[in-house]
C-alpha cells in the first residue's frame, strides 16, 4: 500500500532502499524557506541498523502490512525463544536478540502476538502490563514521604525500577513492559 512520506506514523513498517524498516520518531519539520518535509529516524528489521531519512509530501513509500498470530511463549533454550500457535499448536523458534531488553518480561504461559512477513517472525508484541514481584528494595525512612520520591527496587526477573515508598519487598506491582516503569501495586 503506497503512503505520502507525511503520512508516515511511529510503528509503520516501510520498504525502502530495498528492505523492511520500522519507523521509531518521526518529526515534521517546515523550513522557512522550501517545502515542509518528515525527518524519520528508521530501524532496519533484518539487520538492526538506524537510518535518519527525509520524505516529502509528493514522495510515496510503500508501506508493508505484517502478519499479526497470537502465540503462547513456552520455554526459554539457550538463544532461543519457543512460542506455540494458540490455533494449530505448532512451535516455532525466535531468536532472544529480537525482543531485546524485554525478554525479561516473558513468563511461562504468556501469552504474545507475534508480527511476521511472509512467514518470517519480525517483532513480538508483549502484553502492555505485567505482574511482577519486588525481591527487594531499600526501607522506608519516616518523613520522606511528603515529597513525590521514589526509591529503587529489584524485581524478580532481574530488572530495576523506581517504585513509591509505601511499596516493600514481597509486594507485586505491575509494570509497564514499553516503559519499564512502575504503574501501580497490584491487588
Amino acid at each position: 500500500m503506497k503512503i505520502n512520506g507525511n503520512e508516515i506514523r511511529p510503528g509503520n513498517v516501510i520498504q525502502h532502499k530495498a528492505s523492511l524498516w520500522v519507523a521509531v520518531k518521526t518529526n515534521h519539520v517546515k523550513p522557512g524557506k522550501g517545502g515542509a518535509f518528515a525527518q524519520v529516524e528508521l530501524r532496519n528489521l533484518l539487520d538492526g541498523t538506524k537510518l535518519n531519512e527525509r520524505f516529502r509530501a509528493s514522495e510515496s513509500v510503500e508501506r508493508v502490512r505484517l502478519d499479526q498470530k497470537d502465540y503462547q511463549f513456552l520455554y526459554a533454550d539457550g538463544d532461543k525463544l519457543t512460542f506455540m500457535d494458540q490455533e494449530s499448536f505448532e512451535q516455532i523458534d525466535i531468536d532472544q536478540d529480537l525482543l531485546g531488553e524485554r525478554v525479561a518480561f516473558l513468563q511461562d504461559g504468556m501469552e504474545v502476538t507475534v508480527e511476521s512477513y511472509e512467514g518470517r517472525p519480525l517483532g513480538v508484541q508483549l502484553p502492555q502490563h505485567v505482574t511482577l514481584e519486588i525481591t527487594e528494595t531499600e526501607p522506608t525512612v519516616k518523613g520522606q514521604t511528603a515529597a513525590a520520591s521514589y526509591k529503587p527496587a529489584m524485581l524478580d526477573n532481574g530488572l530495576r525500577v523506581m517504585v513509591p515508598p509505601f511499596c516493600g519487598v514481597g509486594d507485586k506491582i505491575i509494570v509497564d513492559t514499553e516503559e519499564v516503569t512502575y504503574v501501580k501495586r497490584a491487588d
